[in-house]
């Protein structure tokens, strides 16, 4: 009997991990508020200024094994970038997976994947002084990313409207679908 609620606590732990969150009763917390981000590039980048696009907020690292996943975000943000997706990728060395400088970071994604999306300096992401977003999504969704690659799907109108883990890559049929009616012709 222990051995059965071992695995069922294991498997419901599991499955918490690796299924993606719809937006539910959490979402009438309200849309996500204005926060900033210090750019990568300097200066900042302010979430108000893409009121009214979907934007995808995605917690990455330079060494780890979901890194080929950039090639994907990449991706997106070319094809669906003029149609209003933004993403958004949040370094973070909160695994112990990201390289120790930002400056190293943009290289890295510069010359091997040939990023242009908007970066994040460095931040925390899961672990000790919380960006404000992230502390956001832990304290009004319950979100909080275990690992590097996980994604949030913002709407339009500011509201987390899914979350996937790592597992899930960028340019698949679950990530698009849930894009694809926020878009512009």
């Amino acid at each position: 009997m222990l051995r059965r609620r071992t695995l069922q606590a294991g498997l419901a732990a599991l499955s918490a991990l690796l299924l993606p969150r719809r937006r539910g009763a959490s979402a009438q917390q309200g849309p996500v508020p204005d926060f900033t981000f210090p750019s990568i590039d300097g200066g900042t980048l302010n979430m108000a200024d893409w009121r009214g696009r979907p934007v995808l907020v995605v917690n990455t690292a330079s060494l780890c094994g979901f890194t080929p996943q950039l090639e994907g975000l990449q991706a997106l943000h070319e094809e669906l970038g003029p149609k209003g997706l933004v993403v958004l990728a949040t370094p973070s060395d909160d695994f112990a997976q990201e390289l120790d400088d930002a400056q190293k970071v943009k290289e890295f994604c510069t010359l091997t994947y040939g990023i242009t999306l908007p970066m994040t300096d460095i931040i925390h992401v899961a672990r000790g002084d919380l960006h404000p977003f992230y502390a956001w999504l832990r304290e009004t969704r319950g979100y909080a990313p275990a690992w590097n690659f996980y994604k949030v799907l913002l709407g339009p109108d500011g509201q987390v409207v899914q979350t996937w883990p790592a597992t899930v890559k960028p340019g698949s049929d679950v990530i698009r679908q849930a894009i694809t009616p926020y878009l512009s012709a």
